[in-house]
């Protein structure tokens, strides 16, 4: 069906009169040219996404020369047989430039060393309790210690039989030919087939590193004695590449990697990416309903200042955990966006919001590409934003998922209802409006813990 899909683009809309006619007098406006350049840059040019009722999917369609995206999409709105058309809207990447595991908190470090990663991994910390030189606490952490001890106990570690799809520039989980290796800190048993949507391949490499360092957050091997870790560790990692090596996706593409993932049963799917302010993405927003109605929860990150003005796509669409960033010192990131569509705040990294003292601005580490090669990985310092927020979320999903609190035999949008639930009942405030934390940073420890229940709710750090 891609193949096929792919093969039949670009075709040609047989628009009404009225709209060319519009659009040669549009055209020949060198004021409205210089707007439509500024416009390509955050939309495939000359290209629409049409649905026509009747129609069981989106067609993606080329517009005739001399013919403006937005001017196509105004006359097709107005067609009573058009059930939506929308611009092919660009995504970016939301990046703002039992016992203690052995990770050693570095490729080169030795093996087995207790807490090597604890330097690294503040994220991961308890953000309460005295502290030990092994197991410090961080003002910013959401105990994922507390969290593994939870699920070890219910004989559930690490989320096993949970998949988390990883929308993004794909994933470092395989070699191939001389260019490409798996990052070390994956294993190949933890991957399940995926899809690239940009070229049309079965093999979703990653081509920049976001979207390897995102499916560490969610799923990096642990105490295997090998760099950092992950927060569900033994879960099913699913890489579904619809962002370029710029981080950059198209809405057709992006519809169509969500599509894939629910398709192929996928429990839960990561998006640390963002449309434009206030862009209208009806093809996603509907993949994201069927996804959503097939039983997968769906994280976003809300979008960064400078990157984005205002909480932005998907994170905006009903049925999505939209996300913002906090800092190691426990505040809001000064890159985190506010609006009603925060559900949850999780580490970002970075800097502090002026309005927070805090001078701790660690990043987020995991293991990706060094230097921007694809065979070199590292633990790169420049790793902050929601985007890496939004990768909490979806492995605290993935614990709670199996963790015996959330009635799987439900159908239907009934779990991830079930699980956006318990993640925002069990959140922490910063004291903090709800435009800015939502339900508050999450608690990995607590979110997992089957004690925790109405008396538990109520006490919120």
């Amino acid at each position: 069906m891609r193949a096929q899909l792919r093969m039949n683009r670009p075709s040609t809309i047989a628009l009404a009169t009225a709209l060319l006619a519009t659009a040669a007098a549009v055209a020949g406006s060198p004021a409205a040219a210089a707007t439509r350049v500024e416009r390509a840059r955050q939309l495939v040019p000359d290209e629409l996404i049409v649905k026509r009722d009747g129609q069981s999917a989106p067609r993606t369609r080329e517009l005739p020369e001399g013919v403006d995206v937005r001017d196509a999409v105004a006359a097709l709105r107005r067609d009573p047989a058009v059930a939506y058309a929308a611009p092919n809207f660009i995504a970016t990447a939301s990046i703002a430039e039992g016992p203690v595991p052995n990770d050693p908190g570095t490729l080169t470090g030795l093996p087995g060393v207790p807490g090597g990663w604890v330097s690294k991994q503040w994220n991961f910390l308890p953000w309460e309790g005295p502290g030990t030189p092994l197991l410090p606490t961080s003002p910013g952490g959401i105990d994922a210690i507390g969290a593994w001890q939870n699920l070890q106990a219910v004989k559930r570690p690490g989320a096993r039989g949970v998949t988390v799809a990883v929308l993004d520039t794909g994933i470092a989980y395989r070699a191939f030919g001389s260019r490409f290796r798996r990052s070390p800190d994956f294993t190949a048993g933890q991957f399940v087939k995926g899809h690239d949507f940009v070229d049309d391949s079965g093999l979703p490499l990653d081509r920049n590193g976001h979207g390897t360092h995102i499916a560490g957050t969610i799923a990096e091997k642990t105490n295997n004695g090998i760099g950092l870790t992950g927060l569900a560790y033994r879960a099913k990692l699913m890489p579904v590449r619809v962002l370029d090596r710029l981080g950059r996706g198209r809405a057709d593409d992006i519809a169509e990697g969500i599509r894939f993932a629910a398709d192929h049963d996928a429990d839960i799917i990561n998006m640390s990416f963002n449309f434009g302010c206030a862009k209208k993405v009806p093809s996603v927003a509907e993949a994201i309903r069927y996804s959503v109605h097939r039983g997968a929860v769906v994280v976003a990150s809300v979008g960064n200042l400078g990157s984005e003005s205002c909480v932005s796509p998907p994170a905006t669409i009903p049925g999505v955990i939209g996300v913002g960033g906090t800092t190691e010192g426990g505040c809001i990131g000064n890159y985190s966006l506010a609006g009603k569509e925060v559900d949850l705040i999780a580490p970002g990294g970075g800097e502090a919001a002026s309005s927070c003292p805090s001078v701790l601005i660690s990043p987020i580490f995991q293991v990706t590409f060094r230097g921007g090669k694809e065979r070199r990985f590292g633990e790169p310092p420049d790793y902050v934003g929601t985007s890496m927020a939004a990768a909490h979320v979806s492995g605290l999903a993935a614990l709670v998922l199996v963790s015996g609190l959330i009635d799987r035999t439900k159908k239907g949008g009934s779990i991830p209802a079930q699980v956006t639930a318990r993640l925002k009942k069990t959140a922490r405030t910063l004291g903090l409006p709800p435009l800015i934390e939502g339900a508050g940073l999450i608690d990995a420890a607590r979110a997992t813990d089957p004690e925790c229940q109405a008396a538990c709710f109520s006490h919120r750090g």
